[in-house]
């Protein structure tokens, strides 16, 4: 598994394993160590390090970095850093913030290292879970389709093994793996989701429905995918941008298939610095194209306000364009997004 992902990545020559101490990252260093002694994929030279992330959210995490530092060496792999990071408050929640914190800190220490690819220990297991979360959120598509095998930077060469696989690599390899407590933590839906609700799921239906669940993520990726290259093409032939505003011409967003004419209505809103709206607030968007009249404003997260400015009031306002060359005439409404405060300099 890890063999192909290095190839689908272009071998990259210098790698780096993010490593928790865990049994699931623990394994794919060891993984990876033997690639390392061997000096080469597939005849491809390469060299892997590691880093690992101490989040300082539980009591005694400095010394769980260190322990996992010096297992990783004596693995082989050089050279192991370990990064100290502060979670900080971001109102998405404790996992999010934490994910955001390692995945910068991860980036980095890759930076630092000259390292074109990062391994993160992901199993089928964290992917049937992420479905389910995503299933119980009501998310879209992309939600659904869990986490991806490479991304940027970041590749998962483990979807495709059980998180037993792992502890049994672990075991084979003499190594002695840290269990985070948080893992069986009822506090954290993650953590039911992995205790509670796949077991009773296993229990109830019979087995295969984590790999059903992550079966059902890759091709749900493909789905979106292709409907992400849509949206993107669409949005960028139909944007109007003037400074920091972006509108879109309401006839033709009509015209668009839902899944499309949504995924451009977020994407303006991106584009004018907001944040992925939920589906709630892209109803309350696209809503505007049938009201009367000029309507609005929709507050959308990340400070960005959506309103229709109808055609009657585009043509009383005859605005010159560029140079004060007169603006062609206006065929249609608009859908208008700006950003409630001008950008920081």
């Amino acid at each position: 598994m890890l063999q192909d992902a290095l190839a689908g990545a272009g071998y990259p020559e210098r790698v780096l394993v993010a490593c928790s101490g865990g049994p699931d990252s623990l394994a794919l260093a060891a993984v990876a160590a033997y690639f390392a002694r061997r000096g080469h994929v597939d005849g491809h030279p390469i060299s892997v390090g590691a880093v690992v992330v101490d989040h300082q959210l539980q009591p005694g995490s400095a010394d769980v970095a260190a322990a996992a530092a010096v297992a990783l060496r004596e693995l082989g792999l050089s050279p192991v850093q370990v990064s100290t990071v502060t979670v900080a408050s971001t109102g998405m929640g404790p996992e999010a913030a934490a994910r955001d914190a390692r995945h910068a800190a991860l980036e980095a220490a890759a930076d630092d290292a000259g390292a074109a690819a990062i391994l993160l220990g992901h199993t089928l297991d964290d992917q049937a879970e992420q479905v389910l979360l995503g299933l119980a959120r009501g998310s879209g598509t992309r939600s659904l389709a869990g986490m991806r095998p490479a991304r940027g930077r970041l590749l998962r060469p483990f979807l495709g093994l059980r998180r037993a696989d792992t502890l049994a690599i672990c075991e084979a390899e003499g190594l002695d793996p840290w269990h985070d407590p948080s893992n069986a933590d009822p506090a954290f839906a993650r953590s039911r989701t992995r205790v509670e609700v796949l077991p009773l799921l296993e229990e109830k239906l019979g087995p295969g429905v984590a790999e059903s669940l992550a079966r059902t993520a890759a091709i749900l990726q493909l789905d979106a995918d292709y409907l992400e290259d849509v949206a993107n093409d669409t949005f960028l032939e139909l944007r109007e941008q003037s400074g920091g505003t972006i509108s879109l011409p309401e006839e033709a967003l009509r015209g668009l298939a839902p899944a499309v004419r949504f995924r451009v209505i977020a994407k303006a809103a991106a584009t004018v610095g907001g944040q992925q709206p939920s589906y709630q607030r892209l109803l309350a968007a696209e809503a505007l194209l049938r009201r009367q009249g000029s309507a609005g404003p929709v507050e959308l997260p990340g400070g960005v306000s959506v309103y229709r400015l109808s055609l009657a009031q585009l043509l009383a306002e005859g605005q010159p364009g560029p140079g004060g060359v007169p603006r062609e005439a206006a065929r249609c409404g608009k859908l208008v997004f700006r950003p409630q405060k001008p950008p920081k300099i």
